[in-house]
């Protein structure tokens, strides 16, 4: 019987303690790998623009910072899983950087990088964004992943359609390419919330096979909360099953980000822990 692995985004834990001491906690706290957050290459956001963090993986030295941040988990036990490329990846500075983190991805071990895709990008645009860079990561050894996205109706106060956020448009992306190199990333959390007029099963059953990593997390399926999975409501026993049903034999990774802003660089362990608790009780349902 396979014994699904477990991973958890490093984004939350490093803001309390650093990347390289929270790869340290996210192996001693039990999990089997580590999803490299690369938001960090380009520090952007619509209203300042560009600016400069210092951050290794932002200076020349990127992919020495890979490197050390594999060994570190190497030398716990664990294992880069994937990764998550920095957003948005429609803005001119963040897509000129896309192919560092394809680099950062292999250069630490991971197997998939999730890029997203414009959120209302017409699906052709989607389509050469990715095509544009499948050549460069079939050379790294890297999987591309897109990912279910959503916007935000202020007046409705609920989710609105972008892309990949419902059945039909996933798999559109997915037909459009249709490459062993181009996977799904099925995040939970965005199937789940108000005004997608879907849900995660549904999302599940209609992508079978193609999908190829996961984002993990809870909600009140209304808003994008990004919570532990188990403490609001989404029905993770149907979640797994139907995960089951397909197939999926892939990695179990959370990206409960929001979770570990209630802990502090002395409980931060005891949150990874929890985490990991979390993570283990999911892929024990698969097994």
């Amino acid at each position: 019987m396979k014994k699904f692995k477990t991973s958890t985004e490093l984004r939350s834990a490093a803001n309390l303690a650093g990347e390289r001491k929270a790869v340290e906690l996210i192996a001693k706290a039990g999990f089997d790998g580590w999803d490299f957050s690369l938001y960090e290459i380009c520090n952007y956001s619509k209203k300042w623009g560009v600016r400069d963090s210092g951050h290794p993986l932002a200076s020349s030295n990127y992919l020495a910072f890979a490197r050390e941040l594999k060994n570190i988990g190497l030398d716990n036990g664990i294992v880069c899983n994937q990764s998550h490329a920095p957003t948005p990846s429609y803005a001119a500075p963040v897509r000129s950087l896309l192919k560092r983190a394809i680099e950062c991805t292999a250069e630490a071990g991971g197997e998939v990088c999730v890029i997203h895709p414009g959120n209302d990008y017409t699906l052709e645009q989607n389509r050469d964004m990715y095509l544009e860079l499948l050549p460069f990561a079939k050379e790294c050894g890297v999987k591309l992943a897109t990912e279910n996205m959503w916007n935000w109706d202020k007046e409705k106060d609920e989710a609105c359609p972008a892309a990949c956020s419902t059945p039909e448009s996933f798999c559109a992306h997915m037909t459009a390419i249709e490459d062993p190199f181009f996977v799904a990333c099925l995040d939970i959390g965005h199937a789940e919330m108000r005004g997608h007029n879907t849900n995660a099963v549904e999302m599940i059953h209609a992508l079978g096979s193609r999908i190829g990593a996961l984002h993990l997390h809870d909600n009140d399926q209304w808003k994008d909360s990004h919570q532990i999975p188990g403490s609001m409501s989404i029905d993770f026993a149907a979640v797994m099953q139907a995960l089951k049903e397909e197939g999926y034999n892939g990695w179990i990774t959370l990206e409960a980000y929001n979770y570990l802003k209630d802990f502090t660089p002395d409980t931060v362990f005891e949150g990874l822990q929890n985490l990991s608790a979390a993570a283990r009780r999911l892929a024990d349902r698969m097994e």
